[in-house]
């Protein structure tokens, strides 16, 4: 299948949390022929790759997120401009006179820019927070926000920016990598195994509002009630800031695999599973020790009687933000580990985890 063209059609979809809608249009698109399609009242996606499931065989739930960081309008302002407050987690300094897309109440997208001052007025000596920022639509009044742009309390938004591949460096750069990338692997893992001969079901999900605590993957994990579960991520990457020693995620050296993070510590069975099958491989993969972040795994290892987890993360630079970069090939190298975790598994192999 056409990777490229699957990841700019999901990374430039609207997705804030709780608005994931478009998003899972995309995917529909995507979906490999013939796969059982399911959405829930979360806006849950759950894709079947095929019709019947073997009660004898353990489940393995592939999941990724389909929501972005986003904003909503909070308040209009009598000159025009729109308050907003945070949905996910925002570094503030990375917002102001960026452009945004808002969708009003018609559903039709409105761009806007989070305005700024100015050099010719002085400094602005305020702290920067998103408190104090306002975006502007080009309205002169509240009332012609209201009526001409159908602007509304509640309205969502997301970053508006640009995809672009260039193949020779295999970089891709946009908004929404986190987790979109995710929700492509999910897609391009079910098109892979969908005619193999395996010991174990799969179903594939796109869980919403993960960026605002894991929430779609509580309802997720309750429905599918999985054996196993792999989580798809948009991992930060550390490789531009970070000290040497404590670089653990670096762009184009494979997907990463996280040992723990404030929300699980990961299945130490499980986890030294993918890694030997990576090794056996020969597939590239980086380990990583997190201090910080939490990913659905957090939701799902905790749910039923515990659900063996592991993360594989695509390192992506500058996640949270209007524009990341991310490579192709650790994508690709995450997806191929994914479907040779799948093939590995039979009925003994999850005895021993």
């Amino acid at each position: 299948m056409e990777s490229i063209q699957m990841i700019k059609e999901l990374t430039m979809a609207f997705g804030a949390p709780g608005f994931e809608d478009d998003v899972l249009t995309v995917a529909r698109k995507y979906a490999p022929e013939g796969a059982r399609i399911v959405e829930d009242n979360t806006r849950n996606l759950y894709i079947c790759p095929k019709n019947e499931e073997n009660p004898d065989l353990p489940t393995i739930l592939i999941d990724a997120h389909s929501d972005e960081v986003g904003l909503m309008v909070r308040t209009i302002k009598e000159n025009g401009t729109l308050t907003f407050t945070n949905l996910g987690d925002w570094v503030p300094y990375v917002l102001p006179a960026q452009r945004v897309s808002i969708k009003n109440m018609e559903g039709e997208l409105i761009t806007g820019i989070v305005a700024t001052r100015p050099p010719h007025f002085g400094g602005d000596d305020e702290p920067l927070s998103i408190d104090t920022m306002v975006i502007d639509i080009g309205a002169t009044s509240k009332e012609e926000a209201e009526k001409a742009f159908k602007i509304a309390p509640a309205c969502p938004i997301v970053p508006e920016t640009v995809f672009t591949h260039d193949p020779i460096h295999d970089i891709m750069m946009s908004k929404a990598f986190d987790c979109r990338l995710g929700c492509a692997s999910v897609l391009e893992v079910l098109h892979d195994v969908k005619d193999l001969n395996l010991s174990a079901n799969v179903v594939g999900a796109l869980s919403a509002q993960e960026e605002i605590g894991m929430r779609g993957a509580i309802v997720v994990a309750n429905r599918v009630k999985p054996d196993l579960a792999i989580c798809f991520e948009g991992t930060p990457a550390d490789d531009t800031f970070a000290k040497d020693h404590l670089i653990q995620t670096r762009l184009k050296h494979g997907p990463m695999l996280r040992h723990i993070d404030q929300g699980m510590i990961t299945h130490p069975r499980f986890l030294r599973f993918a890694l030997n099958v990576a090794k056996e491989l020969h597939i590239p993969v980086q380990e990583a020790v997190r201090t910080g972040g939490m990913t659905n795994g957090k939701s799902i290892h905790l749910s039923n009687l515990g659900i063996p987890t592991i993360v594989i993360g695509h390192p992506v630079r500058y996640g949270h933000s209007h524009n990341s970069i991310a490579s192709l090939s650790d994508y690709k190298k995450g997806v191929q580990l994914a479907v040779e975790i799948i093939k590995a598994i039979n009925k003994d192999i999850f005895a021993g985890f």
